[in-house]
């Protein structure tokens, strides 16, 4: 008899996947949409929460119709964390565009709550920065803008959720939850106390009955109406896109870490019941909660990594397909000294400088556009060195193992290169697409086709391994030169 099937939804930024896996992680059947971006003002990002839906609805029907949806027994759902979606609780339908985690427009309102003396506060309680790059100075954006927006929250006709919970109010038909690694995504959320923090909503002016229920990441979510695969599918697992990964990528231990290459980099260590509070600006986050318990993350988030070969191919014209990167950047000894900082929406961890702008530094009349696409590969490789050495200044060991997902792990090249800048091993899973596996995972976990984390690590498999080479000598080249590109983007 055929085993059970699980159905990952994996809303992303750029476009909407699901993806059906069986028991052993298989990928049976794959459905994707591009999402449309939307940049209004410089610095803004929205997307049409219409749209996210269609994409949601339709990429679940094909996934479902191409694998068997008969044998589906649960679905899992993983989102991009930050972006924030206000809704009306009567019709479900958007009061704005949402507003996307690389948004800036809050900026400015950061910089003003800085000098306040607010950011303590907010570090001590969620373990987050304070910076735009979170859901609370969106919501509050919305609130202040959109004309009635306030008044409607305090009467209690609005919600507000990141993705995850405007998807889960759609599938289930009206109800307002999501799971804690989302919820401490929102500078609202207090990840000791587990609960919705008063002083926070007071100082953001969000009315605490825009807020959803906060949940474990494997839980009972609510059912899908009928309409969307034939008959109601228990939704059992939620996370937000990185801590997903961590659950698809098996890092259940202590000192296990992932870096994931999609549009941007997030490396996530493993911290167990330690909550560890970064000195160097990087984020203490849930890395999962099931049976109530939580186990903690350091998490170092960089803003561009995949957007950065996205831009050789659609602004720069350098290249017609992102997999042309790998064979340019092989194709030269070196970059001749070039170095690209994509600081397109400022730089993310450890520098949280929303105003920093990219550059192309180095430039001579030789160099071209394979030392640009080179470049452009080491910025990733050099930006996630920068985390690894930020978590070794908080007291973690420098790890020997990193596990790598997401679009850009394909590229041999770059994790070679990754390799040699981290001094440490990389590998790459036979399943590339940890995000949603970690979703199906979750949701399996709950619905009894998986015993345990144990049961479902045993299931990791390996694709290759990529052993640091690099000298130290040149490393520490390619390094300094690094720093300094850096530094002059800075805006402070």
């Amino acid at each position: 008899m055929a085993g059970p099937l699980l159905l990952a939804i994996d809303q992303g930024t750029t476009s909407t996947r699901s993806i059906v896996f069986d028991a052993d992680g298989h990928a049976l059947a794959t459905a994707q949409e591009e999402l449309t971006q939307h940049y209004p003002h410089p610095g803004w990002v929205e997307h049409d929460p219409e749209e996210i839906w269609r994409t949601v609805e339709r990429t679940a029907r094909a996934a479902a119709e191409k694998a068997g949806a008969d044998r589906i027994v649960a679905i899992g759902l993983t989102n991009q964390r930050e972006t924030a979606v206000v809704w009306d609780r009567d019709t479900g339908e958007a009061v704005h565009p949402a507003i996307v985690w690389q948004d800036r427009r809050g900026a400015d309102r950061c910089r003003e709550l800085v000098a306040e003396g607010i950011e303590p506060l907010v570090q001590a309680r969620t373990g987050l920065v304070l910076d735009s790059y979170f859901s609370a100075t969106k919501v509050e954006w919305i609130l202040r803008n959109v004309p009635g927006a306030a008044e409607r929250a305090g009467r209690g006709d609005l919600a507000f959720g990141t993705v995850d919970s405007f998807l889960l109010w759609r599938l289930t038909g009206g109800r307002h939850v999501t799971d804690e690694t989302n919820a401490a995504r929102t500078l609202l959320y207090d990840i000791e106390v587990h609960g919705w923090d008063e002083d926070l909503l007071r100082i953001f002016g969000i009315p605490r009955a825009m807020l959803p229920e906060v949940l474990d990441s494997a839980a009972d979510f609510g059912s899908t109406a009928t309409a969307l695969l034939g008959r109601p599918l228990p939704i059992c697992g939620v996370a937000g896109d990185q801590q997903a990964a961590t659950v698809g990528q098996a890092c259940f231990t202590p000192g296990s870490i992932k870096s994931t290459y999609g549009t941007g980099c997030f490396l996530v260590l493993n911290t167990g019941d330690k909550l560890i509070r970064s000195s160097h600006r990087l984020l203490t986050t849930p890395a999962y909660r099931l049976g109530g318990r939580t186990t903690y993350a350091l998490e170092g988030s960089i803003f561009n990594a995949g957007t950065t070969v996205k831009w050789l191919r659609d602004e720069l014209r350098l290249i017609r397909d992102a997999a042309e990167t790998e064979a340019m950047a092989a194709s030269v000894a070196d970059t001749g000294g070039v170095y690209v900082v994509p600081a397109f929406t400022g730089l993310g961890a450890p520098h949280w400088d929303a105003d920093a702008r990219g550059a192309i530094l180095g430039l001579t009349r030789d160099a071209g556009a394979a030392a640009i696409a080179r470049a452009s590969l080491e910025a990733v490789a050099y930006q996630t060195r920068d985390l690894i050495d930020a978590m070794v200044a908080d007291g973690v060991s420098h790890p020997a193992l990193i596990r790598v997902d997401g679009g850009m792990a394909g590229n041999g090249w770059l994790l070679q290169f990754l390799a040699d800048m981290l001094e440490a091993r990389v590998e790459r899973p036979m399943v590339t697409e940890t995000t949603a596996l970690g979703a199906a995972c979750l949701a399996g976990l709950h619905a009894g086709v998986y015993g345990s984390l144990d049961d479902i690590a045993s299931r990791w498999r390996r694709d290759r391994g990529f052993e640091p080479a690099m000298s130290a000598i040149r490393r520490d080249g390619h390094l300094a030169g690094w720093h300094a590109a850096v530094g002059r983007v800075r805006s402070r």
